[in-house]
């Protein structure tokens, strides 16, 4: 439920349909007509308006069509615009397509119907409440919304923020878990930045499944001729963050031969390269991560119980992606964003049926699975907004089976298909006659087969796609 009215600002120069409009959508909405197509008039309530609805069927009828394009263009050139809904009739095929070139959020046809209008117009607001949020957070890394790199709006990313903002000060050891792809290394920058060490090296290094002597010599080094091969003294990983923050992925993965070694680094603060006796001498602060549980491992005895005491002094757990689903748009849009810029591409934004796509979507990769499908989205888009079509198939094929991403659109659509191709079946493809059981002018039949791309080969296409009967008409729900 929203908080507070959306705020709507019709553009039609039907003062009449626009007071209609106005009383139609009730509570919810509060509405301002306004009936010049002039972008003055639209930034006159520019801080007002959430959301722009513009009835280019008016316009066109009054000659004004290339008016209502000029002032799509005019409000898409403003920054972080109000996205914009026109108002056409269903059968200007070549109206529509032109107003969602000029970057129409959706469409409605007229005349409207109100329950559609009201579900797109509270979609195009969470749009622009989404795009709004994420450019925020990117002018202030305070913001109870970000953390340097990470985003995040939901309670327990909120909570996980005010925690780190709480123990960064505090020089002691952290323990970050979470599954793959959470952003474990970003939390551990985040950590580092807001610390007293911020100015003196973070140094990051996965363990994961590398064999004892190459964690050995990465971690700690090596002198000249500890080993074959080894032509010159080589500084660790430990020496690089003396002073700053070291950072150490996996650490579920470390050898039990190791770990007394790490121990004492804690405890003593210094080490010895391999092939040497003379002790090293370090101030490093040390965070972990790990997507293993660490505590069943202790009773497993593959992990250390006094490391694991040391390492776990503050224990910092990343949600995975599927558990704070309120993340997606944000994230996806400021992924949306950062790849555009960096492909040189036009896309602002996801449709709708895209967008519920990505929030279905279980995210087995979290949040750099989700990067990832946007950076690829973006690649292949070719307009202004990212369809259902350009997303991975994984993501395409888990949303049709959950029957999410159809529009009403495409519903009704389907509908009229079903329901033509049975009636021109059962009239020997008769259009006089199939117009007549349709109740409706054979002029309008003739448009709708075109549309619909109908012909009499469709007849296999009928046993595959209708059932045997005719589903009976939906309710509509308030």
């Amino acid at each position: 439920m929203l908080e507070s009215n959306i705020h709507l600002c019709f553009f039609s120069q039907d003062s009449a349909l626009a007071e209609v409009i106005a009383r139609a959508l009730g509570d919810g909405f509060s509405t301002r007509g306004i009936n010049e197509l002039q972008l003055q008039r639209f930034n006159d309530l520019r801080e007002w308006c959430d959301v722009v609805l513009l009835d280019l069927r008016a316009a066109s009828t009054q000659g004004d069509f290339d008016a209502g394009l000029r002032l799509m263009d005019q409000i898409s050139d403003v920054s972080l615009h109000p996205p914009i809904v026109v108002l056409c009739d269903e059968e200007n095929r070549s109206l529509l397509l032109s107003a969602m070139e000029h970057g129409a959020y959706d469409s409605v046809t007229n005349p409207p119907n109100m329950i559609e209008l009201r579900l797109i117009l509270r979609r195009a607001y969470k749009f622009h409440a989404a795009e709004t949020e994420v450019e925020r957070l990117r002018s202030d890394s305070r913001t109870p919304g970000r953390l340097h790199e990470l985003l995040g709006t939901s309670p327990a990313m909120q909570e996980l923020f005010a925690l780190a903002q709480k123990i960064a000060p505090c020089d002691v050891s952290v323990l970050i878990t979470g599954e793959t792809g959470t952003g474990k290394e970003l939390l551990a920058r985040a950590i580092h930045q807001m610390s007293p060490r911020s100015s003196r090296p973070l140094v990051a290094f996965s363990c994961a499944n590398l064999p004892e002597t190459l964690i050995d010599d990465e971690l700690f080094g090596h002198e000249k001729g500890a080993f074959t091969g080894a032509l010159a003294a080589r500084r660790g990983r430990m020496e690089m963050a003396d002073q700053g923050t070291l950072f150490l992925d996996e650490i579920g993965d470390i050898s039990l031969g190791l770990q007394p070694k790490l121990l004492r680094v804690l405890q003593e603060r210094n080490f010895e390269r391999l092939g040497s006796n003379s002790t090293v001498n370090v101030n490093i602060r040390l965070i972990c991560a790990t997507n293993r549980n660490l505590a069943e491992m202790v009773q497993q005895g593959k992990f250390r119980d006094d490391l694991y005491y040391r390492l776990n002094v503050v224990q910092m757990h990343l949600p995975p992606l599927r558990e704070r689903r309120d993340d997606i748009s944000v994230l996806a849009q400021h992924f949306l964003q950062i790849s555009a810029a960096q492909f040189n591409k036009k896309v602002r934004r996801f449709s709708q049926p895209a967008l519920r796509a990505l929030e279905e979507y279980a995210w087995p990769g979290n949040v750099r699975e989700l990067e990832n499908a946007v950076q690829r989205a973006v690649v292949l888009s070719e307009g202004q907004t990212i369809e259902v079509c350009q997303l991975p198939a994984g993501i395409r094929k888990n949303t049709d089976e959950l029957g999410v991403v159809r529009s009403y659109e495409d519903e009704v659509r389907q509908f009229k298909r079903r329901l033509l191709l049975r009636t021109l079946e059962e009239c020997g493809w008769r259009k006089a006659e199939s117009a007549r059981t349709l109740g409706v002018a054979r002029g309008y039949l003739h448009r709708l087969i075109n549309q619909l791309e109908l012909r009499p080969a469709d007849e296999a296409n009928i046993a595959m796609n209708s059932p045997e009967k005719m589903p009976a008409p939906m309710k509509q729900v308030m």
